[in-house]
C-alpha cells in the first residue's frame, strides 16, 4: 500500500497526486491538512468506485482509499 503525503499542498494538487498513486496501487492512504483537500480527495476516490474513509491525524487527516 502506498502513502501519499499531500500536506501543505492546495487543490487540485492533492487530487492529481491521488490519481497518479491509484494508477500504481489500488489501495492508498492520502495525508492532507486542509478541509478542501479532504473533501476533494474523498469525492475523487468515491467517483472512482473506491471505498473511502477518513480519520483525523495530528493537524490533518488520513484518507484511506480501498478497493
Amino acid at each position: 500500500m502506498k502513502e501519499v503525503d499531500a500536506r501543505g499542498r492546495s487543490c487540485p494538487e492533492p487530487v492529481i497526486m491521488t490519481k497518479r498513486a491509484l494508477k500504481e496501487d489500488e489501495e492508498i492512504d492520502v495525508l492532507v491538512d486542509n478541509r478542501a483537500s479532504l473533501e476533494n480527495v474523498q469525492r475523487y476516490g468515491r467517483a472512482m468506485g473506491k471505498h473511502v474513509s477518513a480519520s483525523e491525524e495530528g493537524t490533518g487527516w488520513r484518507i484511506a482509499i480501498r478497493k
